[in-house]
């Protein structure tokens, strides 16, 4: 089982979503890495260590990169890649070998675009500051596709084409940005020009947090694309749901190839219960405990009769 088989289970859906799409709406794709922590399973080409951002540490698991369709009620995953270490590098710094993954995950996105770009219509890409380097960004307009995306604080800014054109750029956090306006502004190495927004939030513990965001699209006003943003917590509600309601974590496979299956399984276990949700508006959790409520109910009805 691998990424084309998980297209090939999406594509009825997202025919029927785009034939039913009002006119008003659109689509996104939204791409995100995840990692199924393992600690205690046999390290393995696929359970190795990985880099977290979002917790900044080393964590032993499976890493996965997808790439989401979300359009409405529906989140459905286009394609997987998992992340396998099957090279051997050596580490002048720790002074040993490391395993390496022959692609890195910017990689793995851009050739997911180019997929997309054949077989489905969306307005944006998003994607958190992981993603957001000039390398992709050039390669997401050169591929047609729009982006909304978070930009990390020190990424530099030009606030015109003469400056530009004079090297005067600054890091994005040292202009005065207008209350909720955002800057019409051009990136470092890339050549359109781009908004860039400040956020302000306060987090649960009190303190303030700040996101920039980047877009592509200059006609936007803070408001739409800070909707268009928001749109990309689908893609930790699909981490969540893979899971804890389609039990990707939950094999006791050792061997490579029969962990990658047991985890692609898991993605059409998936997709389809994004099939029953959209089609009975039942959320995943829910589904998941109308099954098993339904299972006991057999499982006693089965008891009852063998007792009689």
């Amino acid at each position: 089982m691998d990424s084309e088989q998980v297209w090939a289970h999406a594509k009825p859906l997202i025919r029927r979503a785009e034939h039913q799409r009002p006119v008003d709406e659109f689509a996104v794709l939204i791409v995100d890495d995840s990692i199924l922590e393992k600690a205690h399973t046999d390290p393995s080409a696929l359970i190795c260590t990985h880099w977290d951002h979002s917790q900044g540490r080393f964590v032993k698991g499976l890493n996965f990169v997808s790439l989401l369709y979300q359009a409405g009620a529906l989140a459905l995953p286009i394609a997987v890649e998992l992340i396998e270490k099957t090279e051997a590098v050596w580490d002048a710094k720790a002074q040993k070998t490391k395993a390496k993954s022959k692609f890195i995950k910017n990689e793995y996105l851009r050739a997911m675009l180019r997929m997309a770009q054949r077989q489905v219509a969306e307005a944006y890409l998003l994607a958190d500051s992981w993603y957001a380097s000039a390398e992709n960004l050039n390669a997401v307009l050169e591929l047609g596709h729009g982006f909304v995306m978070a930009l990390e604080s020190s990424r530099t800014v030009a606030l015109s084409e003469g400056a530009r054109a004079q090297g005067q750029f600054h890091a994005v956090d040292t202009p005065a940005f207008p209350a909720e306006q955002p800057l019409r502004v051009f990136l470092r190495s890339v050549e359109p020009a781009v908004l860039v927004s400040r956020q302000v939030f306060i987090n649960k513990d009190g303190s303030h947090g700040v996101l920039y965001l980047v877009s592509s699209d200059t006609s936007l006003n803070q408001v739409q694309w800070t909707t268009i943003y928001q749109r990309r917590w689908k893609v930790e509600e699909y981490h969540k749901s893979l899971k804890q309601n389609a039990s990707m974590g939950k094999s006791p496979t050792k061997k490579p190839d029969t962990q990658a299956n047991h985890f692609f399984a898991a993605i059409l276990a998936y997709s389809k219960l994004e099939a029953l949700k959209v089609r009975h508006g039942i959320g995943h959790f829910r589904l998941k405990a109308q099954l098993y409520l339904a299972g006991l109910k057999a499982m006693n009805q089965e008891l009852a009769q063998f007792a009689a």
